[in-house]
């Protein structure tokens, strides 16, 4: 601490001496019995620390003793100089201490200046008691106070915060004085609300063991608001420097700990590197193969697995691995710079777990993976194509098989040679179409034969399939091909041109039919029904029709086009009055039937447009009833599982009495039947659900099934236990059983009542969420039989036949609590008889043989007096007064037995 340091101090003592007389109080003894505690030591004392510090010899004496150096000779003389002489030689060894007194002169010690002798004593405590005080980074006061801190941190009702109002309970004192020697001190008898003894206790412990002298007055300190800083300081500081011995101990102990710590931590962290990068290593080791393996699937569903594992790879494998070689990097790093800062060699990793080993084994794995995505991607993506394609190419087969059906035979016909000149051109005008219809299929062979030669480019498995029937139709084409010229070339030597209208027939066959078809496949499409459990499907519905609506009006206009045909033809037979068979020679479909069908389209379309609304409207409605009904499940099932578990816990414990467990089990009866409501909702729920033909729900495990069988298991569990409860008081009132006897009887009971599945919710529901173990409240015949031999019953097996018969009359193989209960007290319970009633009654009548009305009324409460009078027969006998009962006939009657 500098001179400045020091000053500021003094100052501050000033102001507060001022402001406080009572602290002056408070150092003037302190600073005495400190000064004595040193003085002493050479074999003297002050009295009065203003008078006795005047000639200088006992300061420099003090100032001698406490620093262990030889002062300058002090002056013998009795005059003034001689005395300011003395005190001079003492200011200038403090100086010469590095302490810069200020304002404290020779002249006002020798004066007896007394507050300037407490400040000249408060800076040499500072520098011998005080400024030496070191703990970690802080010294002297901040030094104790942290010292003082640490030592009573784990004492209850110390917390020290500052050398005044922190010690007035004298807690804190006691603390130190136990943290060092337990032995000295009960801490656990200490009361906060003692505070003078506390004082006392700590000033009497450390004046006679510790050799510290009483320096302060616990009365003064705890009626001062705030104790004087500087006296509680010096007080403290000689509990320091008294067990400063044991600080140095633990400091030693604590360097040796905090190396062998960091040793310990720094073989952890090799350990720990060691045994990732051996990990590391083997994951990459396994990993880099798998990676490698290029071989593609033939199948679509093979390859996305393939990728779907490559995925799995990314997003859930790699990751942690990614971590552990960062954590890794990281722990090499942290250790090799722990390893430096503690002078320890640098950390050399086994062979092949260097980071730059880890790194390069990384780096090929990246190498690996780089690629390998793609390659899968690309994999998929040509066998989608290829799955694509081969479909395709099945379709179109299919297709132009069944067009060419038949067609060779029709072509090899010569039914031209008996024909008529109308009919040759009938069959000229029906082969042009044919051809027509032959040119529109060229596309499609052409088309097939492109697919085949793409299947085998792209490797497809089943290409020899794909290439025979290619073949065939191919094969097949060039026969039609040749059919159909030979026949052309035998009608061209017989045919001649056909008047406009058959050109015009023709014409509306080409157009008609397919435009028939069509309609055909758009008014089963629209007709189609449907049966969807998601919005998401229903919506894929919709956009498939939307799609479908888009094509209309270019169809319209198809329509429209050969609807135009047939009126230019109706238009040439009635202008040149030709006569029309009404039959078209090339097509059966007439115009009729074109606008028939477009009609049935039309009027399907909105049709379906409000199907699928209506649809979508539906698929809403239920998912909100799913998750409503969920909403209230997820919730009402755990509360009556919690509710279980907690009847279960009261019915077996043996904590209370039975009223409180009668008290208990009636309070969450009530809270049963107020939840009532709950299940009502949502059975409406589920009555709303079900109108509405949903059977699963995705948003709960709980079903209505669950709730009712779980609802009904809480309704029969919670009145079977107060029910029980019930019994187990009157056979308590009864037989009179103490509260102990019946908590002795309940343990045993239980300890032989064996944990089972709850066997009612469990037997029906057997994966219901309420499944539960729990005391079934029974002991079969072993269980009983094992639990009286605990007792002490010495059983044959006559003895526990009998016993049985009166445990279990109805022979149902099993013991309930009651009737363990009523065995249990059946021989030692006390219980009244006949006579006893019958000694009561003769005690309220005065020893008479009768018992008048007025007498009942006056000994028993109204409700039980009204009650024997009113069933009590009239006494019959000499000298009975009007109005006598007879209360022998009633006790008799009472328990079924005749009169006495």
């Amino acid at each position: 601490m500098n001179g400045s340091n020091y000053m500021t101090q003094e100052e501050d003592w000033d102001r507060d001496l001022l402001l406080d007389p009572a602290w002056e109080k408070q150092q003037r003894k302190t600073f005495t019995a400190w000064c004595n505690s040193h003085l002493r030591k050479a074999g003297t004392q002050i009295e009065n620390i203003e008078e006795d510090f005047r000639n200088g010899l006992k300061l420099m004496l003090l100032l001698e003793v406490i620093s262990g150096e030889r002062l300058p000779k002090p002056d013998k003389g009795k005059m003034r100089f001689h005395k300011i002489a003395n005190v001079n030689k003492a200011l200038d060894f403090i100086c010469s201490k590095g302490v810069k007194l200020v304002s404290i002169g020779a002249e006002e010690i020798v004066d007896g200046n007394g507050k300037m002798t407490l400040g000249m004593i408060w800076t040499i405590i500072l520098r011998f008691a005080i400024q030496d005080i070191s703990v970690e980074e802080t010294s002297a006061k901040e030094g104790l106070l942290l010292w003082c801190q640490r030592k009573t941190a784990p004492y209850r009702n110390v917390n020290v915060q500052n050398f005044h109002i922190s010690w007035k309970d004298g807690l804190a004192l006691c603390a130190l004085i136990h943290r060092h020697r337990p032995d000295l001190i009960d801490y656990s008898k200490l009361r906060k609300d003692d505070p003078i003894g506390n004082l006392n206790t700590a000033f009497e412990v450390a004046e006679k063991f510790l050799d510290i002298p009483k320096m302060l007055d616990a009365e003064d300190i705890v009626n001062t608001p705030k104790p004087d800083e500087k006296a509680i300081m010096t007080y403290v500081s000689c509990f320091y420097h008294a067990f400063a011995g044991a600080e140095q101990a633990e400091t030693a102990a604590n360097r040796i700990c905090k190396v062998l710590a960091v040793n310990q931590e720094n073989e952890k962290l090799m350990e720990e590197y060691e045994k990732l990068a051996s990990e590391l290593l083997e994951w990459i080791r396994r990993t880099v193969p798998w990676l490698e393996n290029r071989v593609a699937e033939q199948t679509m569903r093979a390859m996305q697995q393939k990728l779907e594992d490559f995925r799995d790879y990314r997003r859930i494998h790699k990751p942690p691995r990614v971590q552990e070689k960062c954590q890794l990097e990281i722990n090499f790093n942290t250790l090799q710079t722990k390893l430096r800062l503690s002078n320890r060699p640098a950390f050399m990793p086994s062979e092949g777990k260097m980071v730059s080993d880890i790194a390069n084994a990384w780096k090929g794995l990246e190498q690996v993976e780089k690629g390998y995505e793609e390659w899968l991607l690309t994999e998929i993506r040509r066998l989608e194509r290829l799955d694509h394609l081969a479909e395709k190419f099945k379709q179109k087969c299919s297709m132009h098989e069944a067009w060419t059906s038949g067609k060779e035979g029709l072509l090899s016909q010569k039914d031209y040679e008996s024909a008529s000149l109308m009919e040759i051109r009938a069959l000229m005008r029906k082969h042009e179409a044919f051809e027509s219809d032959l040119a529109a299929h060229q596309d499609r062979v052409e088309q097939i034969a492109a697919i085949a030669q793409e299947l085998n480019e792209l490797d497809y498995h089943d290409a020899a399939t794909v290439n025979t029937r290619c073949q065939g139709i191919c094969d097949q084409w060039d026969n039609l091909g040749t059919l159909t010229q030979k026949r052309r070339d035998a009608l061209e030597r017989v045919e001649k041109l056909w008047e406009t209208i058959d050109q015009l027939y023709l014409e509306f066959a080409k157009r008609a039919a397919p435009f028939n078809n069509w309609m055909d496949g758009a008014v089963e499409d629209l007709q189609d029904m449907f049966i969807v459990h998601s919005i998401e499907e229903i919506q894929s519905l919709i956009t498939a029709h939307d799609q479908f609506k888009a094509t209309l009006p270019e169809a319209d206009k198809e329509r429209m086009a050969t609807m135009g045909i047939h009126s230019e033809i109706l238009k040439i037979a009635q202008t040149y009055g030709i006569k029309l068979s009404g039959i078209n020679p090339y097509t059966n479909l007439s115009p009729q039937d074109i606008s028939n069908k477009w009609d049935t389209v039309k009027h399907l379309v909105p049709l379906r447009d409000q199907m699928l609304q209506e649809e979508v409207a539906r698929q809403q409605a239920n998912e909100r009833l799913r998750r409503q009904f969920a909403a209230q499940a997820n919730i009402i099932g755990p509360w009556i599982q919690t509710k279980m578990e907690e009847i279960s816990h009261v019915s077996v414990d043996i904590a209370g009495s039975l009223e409180e467990q009668m008290n208990s089990l009636k309070q969450y009866e009530q809270n049963i039947i107020n939840y009532k409501s709950n299940i009502d909702k949502l059975e409406g729920d589920h009555q709303l659900s079900q109108e509405s033909l949903i059977f699963d729900n995705k948003h709960t495990n709980y079903s209505m099934e669950h709730v009712r069988v779980g609802w009904e298991q809480l309704l029969t569990t919670i009145a079977r236990t107060i029910n029980e409860v019930e019994n187990q008081i009157l056979t308590r009132d009864a037989k009179g059983i103490s509260q102990e006897q019946l908590n002795e009887f309940r343990a045993s009971f239980n300890h032989f009542d064996r944990v089972r599945p709850s066997a009612l919710l469990n037997n029906f529901l057997p994966s219901s969420p309420f499944s539960m173990q729990k005391r079934n409240g029974m002991m079969d015949p072993d269980d009983f039989r094992a639990c009286l031999i605990s007792m002490g019953y010495d059983l044959g097996e006559v003895e526990f036949a009998r016993i049985m018969t009166l445990v279990d009359p109805n022979n149902t193989s099993v013991v309930t609590f009651q009737a363990f209960i009523d065995f249990m007290t059946r021989e030692t319970a006390e219980t009244d008889t006949a006579e006893q009633v019958m000694a009561s009654f003769k005690i309220l009548a005065s020893d008479k043989n009768y018992i008048t009305v007025d007498e009942l009324r006056r000994e028993l409460p109204p409700d039980q007096a009204e009650y024997c009078i009113s069933r009590m027969t009239r006494f019959v006998g000499p000298d009975s007064p009007a109005g006598a009962l007879d209360y022998i006939s009633f006790s008799s009657a009472l328990y079924g037995e005749s009169d006495l």
